[in-house]
């Protein structure tokens, strides 16, 4: 696929994400945050483009640099927007971009994802520890070994020669991004995308992509949840979404789901992570659209 084709998809997946409210316990068109607003989502999801499209274009299957471009992203959206917007999107979003690049078509993306985060390096873990550091997010590499706010992280980093697949290998017990992203992507390709591809056809791209977000929400605890409060938590925040699904065909449940993301955000259960995903599978239901 044209590199300048996905960057549009990539933004467009973004803003789709941010659009959908009311999101439970995320920033939307109707509900800002104290050190975020909806705008600040728009912005950062426009801001990425260029990096996408440079990403995607004569693409080096052995060194793609997916790393580089991860920090690249960040460091362009930081320029905008002094809050972490978008680290996880572009996390998600850069391989997933990169595979359809090189793919002759949509079947081959995901195989594309596993050998392009396989031929990760070196050099793209340091990236990617100097992303989250701008984007100032914790979790992702802050247990004992390569501390990611450590200053001789990247240096252990090298000593060990670990790349960016094998830190992130490391965080997946802990983060759902970092799982997703070693495991071929589950959640998106198996969850997510098929989720909203079907509900797009039928549904309004709002409810599509909040009745996704619900949907991951329901089958995979939040790892941003879990990390503030604990798993059991995380466990509770799910299953309370499962029991709000079942009354998606009623006739309240638009009240419902206002109630729902009025107690998240009360409570400050803020399940980013699923966020992302809903992203990610929308970038790639978007993807299959147009290949």
């Amino acid at each position: 696929m044209n590199p300048s084709e996905i960057a549009k998809i990539a933004q467009i997946a973004s803003a789709l994400e941010v659009s959908g409210y009311p999101k439970p316990g995320n920033v939307h068109r109707t509900r800002d945050y104290d050190d975020m607003v909806f705008e600040d989502f728009v912005i950062s999801g426009i801001v990425i483009g260029d990096t996408i499209r440079e990403a995607c274009t004569n693409v080096d299957v052995e060194n793609p640099k997916l790393g580089k471009y991860i920090l690249q992203a960040v460091a362009e959206t930081d320029r905008w927007i002094k809050n972490n917007t978008n680290l996880g999107i572009v996390m998600m979003t850069t391989p997933i971009a990169v595979a359809a690049a090189i793919s002759d078509s949509f079947d081959e993306i995901r195989d594309n994802v596993k050998l392009l985060m396989g031929n990760t390096s070196v050099d793209d873990a340091c990236d990617l520890y100097d992303a989250i550091n701008i984007a100032d997010a914790g979790g992702m590499g802050d247990q004992d070994e390569y501390d990611v706010a450590s200053d001789s992280a990247k240096q252990e980093l090298k000593d060990n020669n670990q790349t960016m697949y094998d830190v992130l290998k490391i965080s997946a017990p802990w983060d759902m991004l970092a799982r997703e992203m070693t495991s071929d992507m589950p959640a998106v390709f198996e969850i997510g995308y098929p989720t909203y591809h079907e509900l797009k056809e039928e549904k309004s791209q709002n409810d599509a992509c909040v009745l996704t977000f619900l949907t991951i929400l329901s089958q995979v605890p939040d790892t941003l949840i879990s990390r503030k409060y604990g798993s059991d938590e995380a466990l509770k925040i799910s299953m309370m979404t499962r029991d709000l699904l079942n009354l998606k065909d009623e006739a309240d449940f638009s009240d419902k789901l206002k109630e729902f993301d009025d107690y998240l955000f009360k409570n400050k259960y803020n399940p980013g992570t699923t966020a992302d995903l809903t992203a990610a599978s929308i970038f790639v239901s978007y993807l299959k659209s147009n290949f």
